[in-house]
C-alpha cells in the first residue's frame, strides 16, 4: 500500500469534494447533498449548460483524482472518494427546475440509483477497475435519476 495523499494535495481535495468524503457516516450522502447547492448556483447562473460545463469538469477531474486517490490507498473504491457522486449528483439534476421539490426529487431519485446500481451502473461497479470503476456507475445513476425527474416534471 502506497502512503495516503497529505491532506492539501489537489487529488485529495478534489476526489473528497473539498474533505466532504471524510464525514464519519454515509460519506456518499454527504457528497451528495453537498453538490445540490453548486448545482443550484449554476443552474441559476447559466442554466443547464452551464451545470453540463459542471458535470463535464467534475467527471474530468474526478477521472483524475479519484484514481490518483484509490492508488494511493491500495483500495478500490475508497469510501471518501465524492466527487464521482457530485458528477452524478449534477447530472440528476440537470433537468430539474429551480424549486426545492424539483432538487429533493432529483436528490432522492440519485441516492437510490446510486445505492441499488440498477445495470449497466452494477456492471461498471463491479467490471471497470480504476478511476472508471469509481466514477461510471455514478454517471450511470445520474442518467436514470434526471430521467426520473424529468418524469416528475412532466407529470406534476
Amino acid at each position: 500500500m502506497t502512503a495516503p495523499l497529505p491532506l492539501f494535495h489537489p487529488a485529495r481535495i478534489a476526489a473528497t469534494f473539498f474533505w466532504v468524503g471524510h464525514a464519519p457516516k454515509a460519506p456518499g450522502t454527504w457528497g451528495s447533498l453537498a453538490a445540490v447547492p453548486f448545482a443550484w448556483l449554476l443552474l441559476s447562473l447559466g442554466g443547464w449548460k452551464l451545470l453540463a460545463a459542471g458535470v463535464v469538469l467534475a467527471t474530468i477531474v474526478g477521472f483524475w483524482s479519484s484514481g490518483r486517490y484509490a492508488e494511493a490507498l491500495g483500495g478500490k473504491d475508497p469510501g471518501e472518494v465524492v466527487i464521482d457522486e457530485v458528477a452524478g449528483q449534477w447530472i440528476a439534476l440537470l433537468p430539474a427546475a429551480l424549486d426545492p421539490v424539483s432538487f429533493a426529487v432529483g436528490f432522492v431519485a440519485f441516492r437510490v440509483f446510486d445505492i441499488t446500481k440498477p445495470f449497466p451502473a452494477s456492471w461498471a461497479d463491479t467490471k471497470l477497475d480504476g478511476s472508471a470503476g469509481i466514477m461510471v456507475d455514478d454517471l450511470f445513476a445520474g442518467i436514470y435519476a434526471a430521467l426520473v425527474l424529468l418524469a416528475y416534471q412532466h407529470f406534476f
